[in-house]
């Protein structure tokens, strides 16, 4: 018996199969396009699906077993909002754009704008968000898509996030995720569900005048068995056996975090998980609400059942990282010798800077440069989407050995952004003892070093290669009753391999830098005032 993890990035479709103690036994891949311009960002689902499809048939064949030994299925995706209308018909999310780009990216920020006047009414939900929505949230994206192109609007059959129009593509079933519609949609499970006064006041009182039709009007855990599995066209499409059972959705972070934080039996509350891609996300769970100023939640259930999430990170990090080192004359040079090695420009410079001194001594080489890696805004603590990138420091070199000290003063930024997420929440009363990392940037075991020692705080390594498929696979086993619960899953199937204490010899330091880096943010965010 095993069980499929699947998981959709802002890049590509992945597949995992695994069996019951979290062993990985194939994987297969398929690349899906972003259609992007300027802080606008768009998918197509028809393409999403095949991706999937595609890549779930090179994971089987890859772990060599039988369809029939799939029990269970899991997904998981970006918080990206699909429009579709009647029967899933793609509408176009752009007014004169394809029908066929019906997905708004996550990292999306058309919605500026309506984000804001929604923020100037201080409503009662925002309370959920740190106190400021996202104009990565899905209700500012409705509004703009009301106010911007009401034909696609009207025509609307569903709106999804994009995890639930996979299980919904996959059953049949309308039901959504807890997790999506809690972080993402306002959703509030233990004060009434969907705030109808909202929406009026936003401007969206047609969706509480039709009950939430269209957004969702079952909400169920994530893991819970959906209709009765896979249809016979979607398991046609997936190369699987119809009824095999699945399990409703996360976001990708959130399995990524399902899939790390119960690693050996540890209490979920002691660790934050911490993705570190594209972009970064940070999740820490507690028994009771608590209340993180610029940090999104508290949010019930969204990961772990039974308890409360806070949720943060950065809209680019990983993604930061590489349009920072692409502002540099080195980076031609540098792009070549990393391909040359059949590396990322990013991991090629790891290696370089590990060449030079103990991991942690590497971070010396920042010496007087910062970085404040916002190209795409402050997620939290801020929460201030306007924020952009400040690079201070920079003197004449242009060889490789300066973009090296970029890069570190980079990570070390990613680090320095996660260290205030601690703190405010550690302020707050959510404190963690460890952080267990996960995502392709983190790879490196200089990365980790670095953001132990930046942040203060041990990083903790899963076990697996791949968190985010193994939380999306802890979901089929649950919706196929393999286990009884994520708690009993969670330490069966996942364990961390390594950990990475911050050097004590660093510790002031860093602490100095950090309240530099301070000082910096603050003139950012007055920067970004005008």
């Amino acid at each position: 018996m095993v069980f499929i993890g699947i998981d959709v990035g802002t890049g590509s479709a992945r597949a995992g199969v695994f069996d019951a103690t979290g062993t990985l036994l194939g994987t297969g891949k398929r690349d899906i396009t972003v259609f992007q311009d300027g802080d606008w960002a768009e998918h197509s689902s028809a393409e999403i699906w095949q991706s999937v499809c595609a890549a779930t048939k090179d994971a089987v064949a890859a772990a060599g077993i039988d369809p029939g030994d799939v029990a269970g299925i899991g997904f998981d995706a970006t918080c990206s909002l699909v429009v579709v209308g009647e029967g899933g018909a793609p509408l176009p999310v752009t007014p004169g754009g394809p029908a066929e780009r019906d997905v708004i990216v996550w990292m999306d920020h058309r919605a500026l704008d309506q984000a804001a006047r929604i923020n100037a009414g201080e409503h009662e939900v925002l309370k959920y968000v740190g106190g400021i929505i996202s104009p990565e949230m899905q209700t500012p994206k409705l509004l703009w898509l009301k106010e911007t192109h009401p034909e696609t609007y009207g025509a609307a059959w569903q709106f999804f996030d994009l995890s639930d129009y996979l299980t919904w593509r996959a059953t049949g079933s309308l039901s959504r995720s807890i997790c999506t519609v809690t972080c993402k949609w306002t959703y509030a499970q233990g004060n009434g569900g969907w705030d109808a006064g909202y929406f009026r006041a936003i401007g969206l009182g047609d969706m509480a005048e039709d009950g939430f039709r269209r957004i969702g009007t079952e909400v169920v855990e994530a893991g819970a068995p959906l209709g009765s599995g896979l249809t016979d066209e979607a398991a046609k499409d997936l190369g699987l056996r119809p009824g095999t059972s699945v399990g409703a959705g996360l976001i990708d972070a959130h399995a990524g975090g399902l899939g790390t934080v119960g690693a050996a039996g540890a209490r979920p509350t002691d660790r934050m998980a911490y993705v570190f891609g594209t972009s970064s996300c940070t999740m820490t769970s507690t028994q009771a609400p608590v209340y993180v100023p610029g940090v999104w939640g508290p949010y019930h259930a969204a990961m772990v059942p039974g308890l409360w999430l806070n949720e943060g990170g950065q809209s680019t990090a990983g993604a930061g990282i590489a349009q920072l080192l692409r502002h540099h004359p080195a980076y031609p040079a540098a792009a070549e010798a990393a391909n040359a090695r059949g590396q990322s420009v990013p991991d090629y410079l790891a290696d370089a800077a590990a060449a030079t001194a103990d991991a942690s001594e590497v971070a010396r080489r920042a010496k007087g440069m910062f970085v404040i890696p916002e190209f795409l805004g402050n997620r939290a603590p801020y929460a201030n989407p306007h924020t952009r990138a400040v690079i201070a420091g920079l003197g004449m070199d242009n060889g490789e050995a300066a973009l090296i000290d970029l890069y570190i003063a980079g990570i070390l930024g990613i680090g320095y952004g996660l260290r205030e997420i601690l703190t405010a929440q550690d302020t707050a009363g959510a404190p963690v003892r460890s952080i267990v990392l996960s995502g392709g940037a983190g790879r490196q075991d200089l990365v980790r070093q670095l953001l132990a020692d930046a942040s203060g705080v041990t990083v903790e390594i899963p076990k697996t290669d791949e968190p985010v498929l193994l939380g999306s696979a802890i979901l089929g086993a649950l919706a196929a009753g393999y286990f009884s619960s994520a708690i009993v899953a969670m330490p069966a199937m996942s364990a961390v391999s390594a950990a990475y204490p911050p050097a004590e010899h660093m510790r002031d330091w860093h602490a100095r830098r950090f309240a530099r880096f301070g000082k910096l943010h603050d003139l950012a965010m007055e920067l970004a005032a005008g």
